[in-house]
């Protein structure tokens, strides 16, 4: 996209405003809170490094839950900021000052902010710890802007998001920039859009039909096969005529399916066996059926004919995207298929194909499969990535400065 990056903008001496995306798990490990997982703040690293290398000074904001506008302990950053100061001392040889301010605005805000040495780091408070920040009030932006001189967007998982510290900001900064993992991110979407290797194959899974409407639309001029799985299977399924059982089924969604289905001219592909059970429960009595489901069975995962015909596609691909789990992978019963899928990309990648997998449940299961290192990339961004499949502009990107 023709904006900004970070290798456009003349950092030295200069405060730079970085939005990171460190909306990440914490557990509770006796009276302290910690980082469960740490992927997106080792995400955000080669930005905040870039930065501190070049003499700036890197100012952090970020959200983690949902706190609704106002402060809450237990969606607080501190323990991310904790653990920001490991991370960015390990393999350096040097010690980099992390500050952290339990503030989102004012004089302490302030305070910190002036104060910052070269080459130092703060991060605010949780953004949403303000209401303002979700109603993109200009007057919040304007402070936040106001403590630095550039500003970098390295948050795709908000990019989809019209916030204060997304969008609001930028327009009362000199310039704004792309950071290291949005670029990633947009470079790789972008290609997978615009000019994919043939054969082009898109995975989808996941409950719901309606999440992924706009995704199937946009891409079924542009793929080559679309493989579906997960509990969205079974509407399309329904809505051709299959019985299936007690499985999640939305049923205002059947006539759109058939539409899709038959639109595709064969381009979707949907499961010709399944992994059922009588409860939704890993332990109850499971089996493999072929065709339709029986009354009193649901289905919680592909079969294995389904299995060795999607990954015969998978392995003459050159390009393939996936956002959803096959079946309810996080039972080990029922995880056959979504660990499959993982395991035939990386070996689609080995062949040469582009890789790219995106969504909340998709990269857990790649990273559970081991399989995160072995694919071209994984995306940081759940609904980011799926409006930007389905051809949207994303506001937090738009806003940047053009080139």
């Amino acid at each position: 996209m023709p904006k900004l990056t970070l290798d456009d903008l003349d950092v030295r001496g200069q405060r730079v405003l970085v939005r990171v995306d460190f909306n990440v798990p914490l557990s509770e490990e006796g009276d302290r809170r910690r980082v469960a997982d740490d992927t997106r703040i080792r995400a955000a690293l080669p930005t905040i490094r870039a930065l501190l290398d070049r003499g700036g000074r890197a100012i952090l904001l970020s959200h983690l839950g949902r706190p609704k506008g106002t402060p809450d302990p237990k969606y607080s950053l501190a323990p991310v900021a904790d653990h920001l100061k490991t991370l960015l001392g390990n393999g350096t040889g040097r010690a980099t000052r992390v500050d952290f301010v339990p503030a989102v605005t004012g004089e302490a805000v302030k305070t910190h902010a002036a104060a910052l040495p070269e080459g130092g780091v703060l991060l605010l408070e949780n953004t949403r710890f303000h209401p303002g920040e979700t109603k993109n009030d200009d007057a919040l932006a304007a402070e936040w802007a106001a403590l630095g001189d550039l500003y970098v967007n390295d948050a795709f998982g908000s990019a989809h998001r019209a916030h204060a510290s997304t969008v609001g900001i930028t327009r009362h900064v000199r310039q704004s920039a792309m950071g290291y993992l949005l670029q990633r991110e947009v470079e790789y979407l972008g290609r997978v859009l615009e000019s994919p290797d043939h054969p082009f194959v898109a995975v989808l899974g996941g409950a719901k039909v309606s999440d992924k409407i706009g995704v199937i639309e946009n891409l079924l001029d542009r793929v080559d096969h679309l493989l579906i799985g997960g509990a969205m299977s079974y509407t399309f399924l329904k809505a051709l005529g299959h019985a299936t059982g007690k499985s999640l089924v939305e049923e205002d969604r059947l006539e759109e399916a058939r539409t899709l289905y038959e639109r595709a001219g064969g381009k979707i592909k949907l499961p010709v066996d399944h992994v059922v059970a009588t409860a939704f429960e890993n332990d109850a009595p499971h089996r493999t059926v072929t065709g339709d489901i029986p009354d009193g069975e649901m289905g919680l995962d592909v079969g294995p004919a389904t299995l060795e015909t999607y990954r015969s596609i998978l392995l003459k691909a050159r390009t393939v995207v996936w956002n959803g789990p096959m079946g309810v992978f996080e039972m080990p019963n029922f995880a056959r298929g979504t660990f499959a899928v993982a395991e035939a990309l990386a070996e689609a990648t080995r062949h040469g194909a582009l890789t790219v997998v995106g969504g909340g449940d998709s990269v857990a299961a790649i990273n559970r499969s081991g399989y995160e290192d072995q694919v071209s990339h994984v995306s940081t961004g759940g609904g980011a990535m799926l409006e930007f499949l389905e051809g949207k502009t994303l506001p937090g990107i738009a806003a940047l400065t053009d080139r």
